[in-house]
């Protein structure tokens, strides 16, 4: 919770939030500590206490604050209430179930969207199901075994995902703030693959410092395919009832050169490999 709100500080400057800067230099980059506790309405030394550790039961009142001052976004906002939990050592709001297969409905619904890709993700991107054109999209991730398949370890070490995704940089960016979120959920299976990754990408090791957050709602991303070519195609994320899986399927509208695209990935599948 201090790191978190001292990057968040750091960055944030005085004019973003209609302070003057003063005269002379600033040695501290972003906001001083004592003019954040005074957007936010507390006592410097109350605030210091936070920020280095010392204050193990801020209340919601007091992050509530911090976030306005800070100018969080809704996720973050929630991702400090939730290190806030961690820290004093109360019963996590969102608490994840314990991990589980994806059930039949589910994989049901990823034959019915064929041909579009998709998966069946858990609060890490895990993959637990996925149909054949969902493993064709993302070259080499059906050869991996069933349980080292996940997306965000794709993106990072997979040798075909900086071709296949255009615009890598945004995609890892993303992957890592929304793995964030799962810090709090799921700390042990986070903490695994965080250190994983970190010790085999120094560009993982970085995102994760910067602690972004954000959870992934949909959007659209650009692939270089080696099959269909180059292809953009909207993605829409659906959550289950509190078990911390999510559906995440890409699509096209019908009659479209990108839905002919889909139908010619699902041409060349076949369906093996599939957990």
């Amino acid at each position: 919770m201090a790191e978190f709100l001292r990057i968040r500080r750091g960055r944030i400057g005085p004019t973003d939030v209609g302070l003057p800067t003063g005269p002379g230099i600033r040695r501290t980059p972003g906001l001083r500590r004592e003019e954040l506790a005074a957007l936010a309405g507390v006592s410097v030394d109350y605030y210091i206490r936070i920020e280095q550790g010392r204050e193990s039961t801020p209340s919601d009142a007091v992050l509530g604050a911090l976030a306005r001052a800070l100018r969080l976004t809704a996720d973050e906002h929630a991702h400090l209430l939730g290190l806030a939990d961690q820290v004093a050592g109360r019963t996590p709001r969102h608490r994840s179930a314990d991990p589980r297969p994806a059930g039949p409905g589910l994989r049901l619904l990823l034959e019915s969207v064929r041909p579009s890709p998709a998966y069946v993700l858990d609060e890490v991107n895990d993959v637990l199901a996925a149909n054949p054109e969902g493993l064709a999209l993302m070259p080499g991730l059906g050869d991996w075994p069933p349980g080292a398949r996940n997306t965000i370890r794709y993106t990072f070490l997979h040798a075909s995902a900086r071709a296949l995704f255009a615009d890598w940089d945004r995609v890892a960016r993303n992957s890592v703030a929304h793995l964030r979120t799962a810090e709090l959920t799921a700390p042990g299976r986070t903490a695994a693959l965080v250190a994983e990754l970190s010790a085999a990408s120094g560009e993982f090791a970085a995102l994760w410092r910067r602690h972004e957050v954000w959870v992934k709602r949909g959007g659209e991303t650009a692939f270089r395919h080696p099959v269909i070519g180059p292809v953009t195609l909207a993605n829409e994320v659906l959550g289950t009832a509190g078990d911390g899986q999510r559906l995440l399927v890409y699509q096209a509208r019908p009659g479209t050169a990108e839905h002919d695209a889909l139908v010619l990935l699902a041409l060349t599948t076949e369906d093996v490999g599939a957990p």
